[in-house]
């Protein structure tokens, strides 16, 4: 990072207050869209700080290295262009989901999801599992599968869980073997780590080996069960034009165009999206590095889940 050009570089002592106030917003506005709080730090984040176990992860394990890095901006994108080809995943992201109304409300939840499973306590995620099922609980309904029939459907299906965790686990691996560093104990023990999350959203038997991952994922392909119409056509054209409004808006342009070109091209071909003639996995590590820049060295996730495990390790028999 410290290598990365400044994009708001100080010319003069006199530009200096404007050009941090102009980094101060754009940082208040990219932590209002992940966090929901300006400053990065609402009462679920600080509440890492709690609890009176070291949680389902490792600190400094597989899963706190990938989702500690910035290659999860583009990892979202990714993960929900892929889960959008499960027709009946997608049904009900369509029937039930405000992405539309409220896209920043509906990060901001998924967020909020991925962080606490990954550095809260058990009570912590146990809680945040219940709330998500609590939704969970309503949606149902039907939709039209890639054979033509009418199906039913419920956020609790086993195989619609389980395209749901695929993708994401595939999304997030992909992301950061392209834009991270290395995992320790490989992509496999990502794998087998993030089972964990799968098992307690209802996956019955989650992959744990990256092979299994991409082998569970071809089978839905050549299963026919994924397919292209005109409701995967309408979340592509959301996720490709998020109403970002200022930087923030060509940045997320580089950003979706990265997503698409890590995506496989069969996968791709599905979605009805071509990979860039630009090259933009250099300029989506780019990006990358100057958000991580605007973002500063500020509290973080993972600090206050420290604060945590460090009172545990020193608290008195």
């Amino acid at each position: 990072m410290d290598a990365t050009p400044d994009p708001f570089p100080i010319r003069s002592g006199s530009r200096a207050p404007l050009v941090s106030t102009r980094e101060e917003r754009l940082r208040g506005r990219l932590l209002t869209a992940l966090s929901g709080d300006a400053g990065g730090s609402p009462p679920w984040i600080r509440a890492l700080a709690d609890g009176d176990d070291t949680g389902y992860f490792e600190e400094e394990g597989a899963v706190w290295t990938v989702h500690s890095g910035m290659g999860t901006l583009v990892a979202g994108i990714r993960a929900l262009l892929m889960q959008a080809l499960h027709p009946g995943a997608l049904a009900g992201v369509h029937d039930w989901s405000r992405y539309r109304d409220d896209p920043m409300g509906r990060l901001t939840g998924t967020v909020r999801w991925v962080i606490t499973l990954t550095y809260g306590s058990r009570e912590q995620t146990g809680r945040e599992v219940g709330r998500v099922a609590r939704f969970h609980d309503k949606v149902k309904g039907t939709y039209v599968a890639a054979d033509g029939s009418e199906r039913s459907y419920s956020a609790e299906d086993a195989d619609l869980a389980e395209w749901v965790h695929l993708a994401f686990t595939d999304s997030f691996l992909a992301a950061h073997e392209m834009w991270g560093g290395p995992i320790p104990g490989g992509s496999d023990a990502y794998v087998r780590e993030w089972a964990t999350a799968g098992t307690l959203m209802g996956v019955p038997h989650p992959p744990t080996t990256e092979r299994e991952l991409r082998g569970r994922m071809a089978g839905y392909l050549t299963a026919g069960t994924l397919r292209r119409d005109e409701r995967v056509d309408e979340v592509v054209r959301f996720l490709r034009r998020i109403p970002f409004t200022g930087p923030m808006r060509p940045a997320y342009a580089v950003l979706f165009r990265g997503a698409v070109a890590s995506i496989p091209k069969p996968y791709r071909r599905l979605l009805g999206l071509r990979r860039s003639p630009f090259p933009v996995v250099t300029a989506t590590r780019l990006i990358l590095a100057v958000t991580g820049r605007t973002l500063g060295g500020g509290p973080r996730a993972q600090d206050f889940a420290r604060r945590r495990l460090e009172r545990l390790r020193t608290r008195t028999p």
